[in-house]
């Protein structure tokens, strides 16, 4: 099992274990909040599930039916997963709002404050790992699964020091108004994650930083070659895709162009993982300005 995948069952056991702990616990002592959050970590399983299944089969080599390979299954996984947190979002409210306005009661809040330190400590340290593995790995499905999981940890604790107050002061309507500040915060992490998941299924370009490594990696070639231009990248899940023309002088033989070609591509690959790099060659006239670069003529 690749790390991804360890990553992905760690966070698939982490959600279900709060789920049902959550769930429990809200039900017993009539918490909205919690049981709010129990519907949020049920969200978060079925996010697990998906980013499990993406991380899978987009490791899967390029075949014939996809010659590009299968690296955006990740992003498409990823704004599913902002799509449910909207949902849960809004479930959220309409369960809070309900109960300011026609009222309840809740039971002691003890094991509610015990299970909500407990998820947010858990959130936490899966979290933590979930964004390590996926920036190690460039990994936007585990990205997406560990900033999902972050926003966990604000309202778990949110949650928590709602019981608190409540257990302190012995105003129930503290439970509604925590439960939707937690569905605030949760709109305001599927927003941020719309944007990162969904824009790459658009063939957005790589980050700034990746363009700039890729552009000192040209200059160090600057000798060996005349210029370059049609610059152009992409992002598809963890891979990148990038494609340029250089300009050499006419003379230069085949053998020579694609040796240099190849040196190219190998060093952008050791400072960006995954990519896949394609250099297209074409020949300068001897009045041929030497500026550099030429990008995008």
């Amino acid at each position: 099992m690749d790390i991804r995948s360890k990553a992905a069952w760690i966070s698939v056991f982490s959600n279900l274990f709060l789920m049902t702990s959550k769930f429990i616990v809200g039900v017993m002592i009539a918490s909205i909040s919690i049981i709010s959050e129990a519907i949020h970590s049920a969200n978060d399983l079925l996010a697990s599930f998906i980013a499990l299944f993406a991380v899978k089969t987009s490791s899967k080599p390029p075949d014939k039916e996809h010659p590009y390979g299968h690296g955006k299954i990740e992003n498409i996984s990823g704004t599913i997963e902002a799509l449910l947190i909207f949902l849960a979002a809004a479930l959220i409210i309409k369960e809070a709002v309900g109960k300011i306005l026609h009222g309840g009661e809740m039971l002691d809040v003890g094991w509610g404050i015990v299970v909500m330190g407990v998820s947010a400590l858990l959130n936490l340290l899966v979290s933590n790992y979930l964004l390590k593995v996926g920036k190690e790995t460039d990994s936007v499905a585990l990205e997406a699964d560990g900033m999902h999981l972050r926003t966990d940890v604000y309202t778990s604790l949110g949650v928590f020091i709602g019981l608190l107050l409540i257990k302190i002061t012995g105003y129930i309507i503290i439970d509604p108004i925590a439960a939707i500040v937690v569905a605030l915060l949760i709109i305001k992490a599927a927003y941020d994650l719309t944007r990162k998941a969904f824009f790459p299924l658009i063939d957005t370009a790589m980050d700034e930083e990746k363009v700039k490594i890729v552009e000192s990696i040209l200059e160090e070639y600057r000798s060996e070659f005349i210029s370059y231009h049609k610059l152009r990248t992409r992002k598809a899940g963890r891979e990148s895709h990038i494609d340029l023309h250089i300009l050499v002088e006419p003379e230069r033989s085949i053998r020579e162009a694609h040796k240099l070609c190849d040196a190219i591509e190998e060093r952008i690959k050791e400072q960006i993982p995954y990519s896949t790099i394609l250099i297209h060659v074409e020949p300068a006239f001897e009045d041929y300005d030497r500026g550099f670069p030429q990008n995008n003529k």
